[in-house]
């Protein structure tokens, strides 16, 4: 069994920062890669930023600049440090990993999800 806990989301000002922290729990034998979605109102999943287990990173159009994917490895856990938020970019954030269970296989586990409220 896998669990994924998300912490850091809540209201933040126009313009303002936020960082966001991914938690990966239980039978792991390796992390492959890990990222973050986001999910508006009314608009499709979409990827926000992906990192590897080699620590190379790939981010979205919208936020390339402003946001920042890490991972520790040590600790299972992937981060997302959003600067100068916008508005727009209200939604909930989710975190995803590709876990190697060893002997049960490679699956992708999805976190439950963190609201981000950027008031203007």
């Amino acid at each position: 069994h896998v669990q994924l806990v998300e912490s850091g989301g809540g209201l933040v000002q126009l313009g303002g920062s936020r960082r966001l922290s991914c938690a990966a729990s239980g039978s792991i034998f390796s992390i492959n890669a890990m990222g973050w979605h986001r999910q508006a109102p009314g608009k499709d999943r979409e990827s926000v930023a992906a990192i590897t287990s080699g620590g190379s990173t790939n981010y979205a159009d919208s936020v390339k600049g402003r946001f920042t994917i890490s991972r520790d490895n040590a600790k299972n856990t992937v981060y997302l440090q959003m600067n100068n938020l916008k508005p727009e970019e209200t939604a909930v954030y989710y975190c995803n990993t590709e876990i190697n269970r060893g002997y049960f296989g490679t699956y992708v586990y999805w976190g439950q999800g963190t609201q981000v409220t950027v008031s203007s």
